[in-house]
């Protein structure tokens, strides 16, 4: 794929996730994809990425991805973006806080034939945990 097909398929993901749409975004990913997520674990199929897509949509739904960075190279890129809801709906078992979460990412992709094959995401899972309140910290002196 070439730089500008990679960043357009990245932008229809960034337009997609905005909108929630989950059947738009399940489309970019292959067929037999894979999600790696903190939260989801390891996703296969467009089928188990939708499921997580609406899970997701349902805890928050004024969920927002804004883009910070994007690196491209050949078939791979990172992206670093913030995340920002709020906890309005059950989420893996817990119940809505009501809490506004907001969660800096970097999401490695690898894509091919037009669609991610790969995706990678990484952040503070714990960090997310305490802003929705699960979990409990002290604040550093």
């Amino acid at each position: 794929m070439t730089r500008d097909a990679v960043l357009s398929l990245l932008e229809r993901l960034r337009v997609a996730w905005n909108a929630h749409d989950v059947d738009a975004l399940a489309a970019l990913h292959a067929e037999h994809g894979v999600v790696i997520s903190p939260t989801g674990g390891v996703l296969e199929g467009r089928a188990e990425i939708a499921r997580v897509y609406r899970l997701w949509f349902a805890a928050f739904p004024d969920a927002a991805w804004r883009t910070d960075d994007l690196v491209v190279d050949g078939t791979r890129a990172a992206v670093v973006a913030q995340l920002a809801g709020t906890h309005a709906g059950e989420f893996f078992g817990v119940p809505a806080t009501g809490r506004h979460i907001h969660v800096q990412v970097a999401v490695l992709f690898t894509v091919a034939d037009g669609f991610i094959v790969e995706e990678r995401r990484i952040y503070d899972f714990t960090g997310f945990l305490v802003q929705v309140g699960v979990l409990k910290a002290k604040p550093t002196a």
